[in-house]
């Protein structure tokens, strides 16, 4: 079968497309033969070398992370053999080939006729929206600021916080068409936060501050997220985007502002029971139609340093997906 990996960090050109043996799912997992591939901008920079390496170790050669959808073909020991045949999406540690292993405890089926664009965030991109909503206490009729609105997780948020009561959704983006994106999938007011003065352009759209702000740029941006937060608002940080985790000085936060971070790793492995849940409740809003994944571009697996150049350039509006 074809994969791609990277031998040595770089741009996009470090990417390799190499012919590996078909892998053998081990006890608790599956092989899917892939129909679509999710791709993920922390593999940028994990591409890179950059800082937030040192959050995911691994040794080169690396392989991309990515959600599959597609078919099991096979099952590993002690692992239901119902499942061959069914179409299902998972999120891979070694996504980006014609054959994905996935763990079977974190599959979810596909309903039929839901498209693989949609199906495509049901493992880890839709979730992480959720829960980073979730983790923010959110509650109906409180105001929202999504940083990162147009991206492949920022627009589910916007949606999911409408869904969720959410009573103003502020959302920022970096260029005029991101946020006429955002705005289309529901949120009420647009702040470009290129802009010096986007905190002040916050504040004028909530004139007592924002109740929950969820952040997936870091650096800057998350240190002046905290000015915008209303008396006893909540911060939720879950990416860099950036380049920059960031930080936070403790005396920040004795103006009544709290703080915390979220990892889907981890909140399942506090919590399985929801997680699961979790996943059942937005497939459920898929079927209906209530969330909607938008897919900027379509590219087939041998253009996979296409897709993180689309990445890296900041100008998708949703999604990159890559077909083996």
């Amino acid at each position: 079968m074809r994969r791609i990996r990277y031998h040595s960090y770089g741009g996009p050109e470090a990417l390799a497309l190499e012919e590996a043996p078909v892998p053998a799912p081990k006890a608790g997992q599956v092989l899917i033969a892939a129909e679509a591939i999710g791709a993920n901008f922390v593999d940028t920079q994990l591409r890179r070398g950059m800082a937030q390496a040192e959050l995911y170790p691994r040794p080169l050669p690396r392989s991309l992370t990515g959600d599959v959808v597609g078919t099991v073909e096979a099952v590993g020991p002690d692992t239901d053999p119902a499942l061959v045949g069914r179409r299902v999406a998972a999120a891979c540690e070694d996504a980006f080939c014609d054959f994905a292993v996935a763990d079977a405890r974190w599959l979810v089926p596909v309903p039929d006729g839901l498209d693989a664009g949609t199906a495509g965030v049901l493992p880890m991109v839709a979730p992480v929206a959720l829960s980073v909503l979730r983790a923010g206490r959110l509650a109906r009729g409180e105001t929202v600021l999504v940083h990162c609105a147009a991206g492949a997780i920022g627009h589910l948020v916007v949606q999911l916080a409408k869904l969720l009561g959410a009573g103003t959704v502020v959302a920022t983006a970096s260029t005029a068409p991101k946020l006429e994106f955002a705005r289309a999938h529901g949120a009420d007011i647009g702040v470009d936060y290129t802009d010096e003065d986007w905190p002040e352009q916050v504040r004028t759209a909530a004139p007592g501050g924002v109740d929950v702000v969820l952040d997936a740029a870091g650096g800057e941006i998350l240190r002046r997220s905290l000015d915008v937060l209303a008396p006893y608002g909540r911060l939720v940080a879950y990416g860099a985007a950036s380049g920059e985790l960031g930080s936070v000085p403790v005396t920040d936060l004795f103006a009544l502002r709290s703080v915390t971070g979220f990892s889907l790793i981890a909140a399942r492995a506090a919590d399985a029971e929801q997680a699961r849940q979790d996943l059942a409740e937005l497939t459920e809003y898929a079927v209906q139609g209530l969330l909607r994944a938008a897919v900027h571009a379509w590219l087939p697996l041998t253009e996979t340093s296409e897709a993180h150049r689309l990445l890296e350039s900041r100008a998708q509006l949703g999604r990159v997906l890559v077909v083996p």
